[in-house]
Parts: structure tokens; C-alpha cells; sequence
């Protein structure tokens, strides 16, 4: 029995060391869970190219929202683990919804292997310009003369933009209705048409928006003013010390891809991600490139998740 356990084990390190050296043998696909020209689409498609040259197969990206990030993302976690299918998401679908969900078809901490934090953004606090608001305070003080009438919108149930309008709820005591959207563009979209008011989003889809004035952008949500967008004041600056929340993507693969094509696909990330072509791309869009060890995205998905959870215990947030 022992020579046969050897011999197993040895066979499995054996098929291991094969698929890490022959991989990638085919086209990998990224699979993005939310829609054509979202942040984390936008981000998808800046990476493909350097990417598909680092492993000398095409990188196809799939949009597959729906659920707020969680259908494409369980997509991800139920893939075969042979390193041909990774996904690119946030932090709903890979930590947060863990909470605001009672149930959920994947655990992101079991099911899906983190290969490196790609970018943070700051949110915007966006309103439409017929508010007639400039000012945190303002928009404040707005909602709090129509209780329950006004509408803001997100991304999704569990996302940083649902999450952080909550949390300036809670410290406001203001009361403004969600309504959840399949991605930013729809967000902005609704802004500027008037069918809600407002919404915490990434500059990325909304800053061109603001600066034709069809939307008015009043805050970011960083804890000091941000390098992409240094004109806009903090919500903490307003009066809410401590008030913070980014925006981040992360690449995943399923569990149990063997850990060799992780290392390799965080190099390859990490490379890409500190290449000056990349950084001026994804500061354009205003997303700061990160690129961390494996490591780094695990440890950051858990702290998200035991952060958030407080929020969404105080302020009765609940998935639909």
C-alpha cells in the first residue's frame, strides 16, 4: 500500500508539472460578469493583448453579467481548473456577497484560486445636474427634505457602489431608494435620463458624462483627494471622518488550478500591470494599476468581506 501511495503521488505531481509546462495549449478566455463597456470590461480588454503575447495563445474576453456580478463569477468557480478559464471581478461577487446573500451556487474563499489585485479606482458620488446641487452637504440636506421619494442607483446588490451609498445613509441618516443596475453604463444612463437621482459609480464610465454636463460629479470616496480625479473633494472632507471605499478588480481562476499557472499568470499580471503603456491606459480611465502576489487579492477579498459585513448589519442591506 505505501509503494502504491509513492507511485500515485508521483503520478499526480507528474500530470501536474505536464499541465503547468505545456499550458496555455489553446485560446484562454477571461470571463468579465458584467456588460460591454463596464470597469471591469474596460479593464479586461486593456490586458488582453499584452497578455495573449506573455503566453502565446489569444485571451478572449466573455461578458456573462447578471446577479450582480455573481452568475458570470460562479461561471468562474465551476470552470474545469486546468488554467484556460480565469475571471476578472469585484468585490460583490468575490467577497462581499458572502454576506448580503443567504445563499449563494459558489464560495469564492473555496471555489476560486486569486491570482493578483489588478486596480483600484475611488467612487464618484454622480447626481443629474437638475438637482441643482454642488456639494456633498447640498445632496444631503436634498434627500432629507424627500424622504423615501428620490432613487440612487448601483451596480448590483453588494457592490462597492450599493455598499457605500448605504454607509453615507447610515451617517447621514438620509433615505434614498436603491435600484440595482447590470453595470455603470446603466447607472449613468438613468442618472441622465432622470429616472433616479443618483448613484456612487467608477470615474471611469462617468467623468465624460460629467464634464459634458449631463452629470454632476460631487465627491470621491477615497480617504484623500485622488491623483485621477484632483479636483473632486473627499466625502470626508464634507464631514465624514474616515469615510473610505474603493472600487477594485480582481483576476481568479477556478480552485484547484494547479498553482504553477497561478505563479505564472500573477507574473505575467504583475509585468503587465507596472508596464508604462498599461499604467497611462487605466490612469486615463482613472483606475490606479496595482498587480500583487496571490496572496495580496486573498488577504484583500476577506478584509472587504469582515468590513462590509458591518455595513450591511447596520443598514438592513439585503440581496433581492
Amino acid at each position: 500500500m505505501k509503494k502504491f501511495l509513492i507511485a500515485l503521488s508521483m503520478a499526480l505531481a507528474s500530470t501536474v508539472g505536464v499541465t503547468a509546462e505545456t499550458w496555455p495549449a489553446k485560446p484562454v478566455r477571461i470571463i468579465v460578469p458584467f456588460p460591454p463597456g463596464s470597469s471591469p470590461d474596460l479593464i479586461a480588454r486593456m490586458l488582453t493583448d499584452k497578455l495573449a503575447q506573455a503566453l502565446g495563445q489569444p485571451v478572449i474576453v466573455e461578458n456573462k453579467p447578471g446577479a450582480g456580478g455573481n452568475l458570470g463569477t460562479g461561471l468562474v468557480a465551476k470552470a474545469e481548473p486546468d488554467g484556460y478559464t480565469l475571471g476578472l471581478s469585484i468585490p460583490g461577487p468575490l467577497a462581499v456577497n458572502t454576506v448580503l446573500y443567504k445563499k449563494m451556487e459558489y464560495d469564492p474563499f473555496k471555489e476560486l484560486a486569486p491570482i493578483t489585485l489588478v486596480a483600484l479606482s475611488p467612487n464618484v458620488l454622480i447626481v443629474n445636474p437638475s438637482l441643482g446641487v454642488n456639494t456633498v452637504k447640498e445632496f444631503i440636506d436634498y434627500v432629507k427634505a424627500r424622504p423615501g421619494k428620490l432613487n440612487y442607483g448601483s451596480v448590483g446588490n453588494g457592490s462597492a457602489s450599493h455598499l457605500t451609498m448605504e454607509l453615507l445613509k447610515m451617517r447621514s441618516g438620509m433615505d434614498i431608494v436603491h435600484v440595482p443596475y447590470p453595470g455603470s453604463p446603466q447607472v449613468n444612463t438613468a442618472i441622465v435620463s432622470g429616472q433616479i437621482q443618483a448613484g456612487f459609480v467608477v470615474p471611469a464610465t462617468a467623468m465624460a458624462l460629467a464634464q459634458a454636463g449631463r452629470l454632476k460629479a460631487l465627491a470621491v470616496t477615497s480617504s484623500v483627494r485622488s491623483v485621477v480625479v484632483p479636483e473632486l473633494p473627499t466625502v470626508a472632507e464634507a464631514g465624514f471622518p474616515g469615510f473610505e471605499s474603493s472600487a477594485w478588480i480582481g483576476m481568479v481562476a477556478p480552485a484547484k488550478t494547479p498553482k504553477p499557472i497561478i505563479e505564472r499568470l500573477s507574473r505575467e499580471l504583475v509585468t503587465i500591470l507596472r508596464s508604462q503603456e498599461v499604467r497611462e491606459k487605466m490612469l486615463r480611465i482613472y483606475f490606479q494599476p496595482v498587480g500583487t502576489a496571490p496572496e495580496g487579492l486573498s488577504n484583500l477579498m476577506r478584509a472587504e468581506r469582515d468590513r462590509w459585513a458591518k455595513v450591511i448589519k447596520q443598514s438592513g442591506a439585503r440581496a433581492d
